[in-house]
């Protein structure tokens, strides 16, 4: 007949057979002496490293990515003094120098007296896991770029201008700063897209913007396709005769490029017409109206002939 304390021996036996056949491995740790009274043989499987290896905490954290060691660690250990379980997520160093992420939960371990008495928990791999929520992420992030892109020319479209011009407008007011902002239509493009049809003019547009966007050389200068053929560039700290220089700028190598424009009335190349203002913002201004006045400008440009520059 068996006693109580084989009955109990079985129990545990079966208890760790069933803990070392599982993927997850079970860990403890004594609190007071910070080292590692058991780890699953599984860890040698995950990491490479052997289970005598792990002798204290010191060891755990030398082998986690150092990107991640100091966060961990002090959260862990934190809410350990606390008395709270806890989750952690980190790299794990392998013994082939390569990291495998890794989820830690902890469970704490309490004395008669409510004190920590030790630390068991489990370590989960989670590599595929984390390598899905970053591809998610890269994709979320890739959605996001594309929804501020205008698809055909590559650069900004009308909601990511209308986003930067308000925060511009904003850091002009505060700082007491110019603002500039140029507005662009490519003249005649109805005709030039009757003559040579429309895979030719969007191969324009793309070449156009492109040569707008080396013209606002500043790291702050912005370009946008405001619609069609519009364009707009907006100027942070560029007083008017700074927005007329990049202005003319634009035109000239617009002209330089010598994109044929047969069914022109104006030139037999292409050429562009802008509208470009400048504006020191106050509380009492308005950005709608700034905008208003650019196009007006722009406007006026196109009355007045074409191919020339309104400010």
């Amino acid at each position: 007949m068996n006693t109580q304390a084989d009955d109990l021996a079985q129990d545990a036996e079966v208890y760790r057979t069933l803990l070392e056949s599982t993927k997850a491995i079970p860990w403890k740790i004594d609190w007071k002496t910070l080292t590692f009274s058991y780890i699953g043989p599984q860890i040698e499987t995950l990491l490479g490293w052997k289970r005598d290896s792990w002798q204290s905490i010191h060891d755990w954290s030398e082998r986690m990515h150092p990107d991640d060691r100091e966060r961990v660690v002090n959260f862990c250990v934190s809410q350990s003094q606390a008395g709270s379980d806890h989750e952690a997520d980190y790299r794990a160093l392998t013994a082939t120098g390569e990291y495998v992420w890794i989820r830690d939960v902890v469970h704490i371990m309490r004395n008669e007296t409510g004190e920590v008495d030790a630390l068991i928990g489990f370590m989960f791999d989670i590599t595929e896991r984390k390598e899905t929520e970053e591809q998610l992420l890269r994709l979320q992030q890739e959605l996001q770029e594309l929804s501020f892109k205008d698809a055909l020319t590559g650069i900004a479209n009308r909601r990511m201008f209308d986003e930067r011009l308000e925060a511009e407008w904003c850091h002009a007011q505060h700082q007491k700063q110019p603002l500039s902002l140029i507005m662009v239509d490519v003249d005649l493009f109805k005709q030039y897209n009757d003559l040579y049809g429309h895979i030719q003019g969007d191969s324009c547009l793309k070449q156009v913007a492109e040569i707008l966007s080396q013209c606002a050389a500043r790291s702050r200068d912005f370009i946008a396709r405001f619609g069609g053929e519009e364009f707009v560039l907006v100027l942070p700290d560029a007083d008017a005769n700074a927005a007329l220089k990049v202005a003319e700028r634009c035109r000239n190598q617009i002209f330089k490029a010598q994109i044929p424009h047969a069914a022109s009335t104006i030139s037999p190349v292409l050429t562009i017409s802008m509208g470009v203002a400048t504006q020191v913002p106050t509380r009492q201004d308005s950005l709608q109206d700034f905008v208003e006045r650019v196009d007006r400008l722009l406007y006026q440009s196109k009355q007045q002939g074409r191919n020339r520059i309104a400010s």
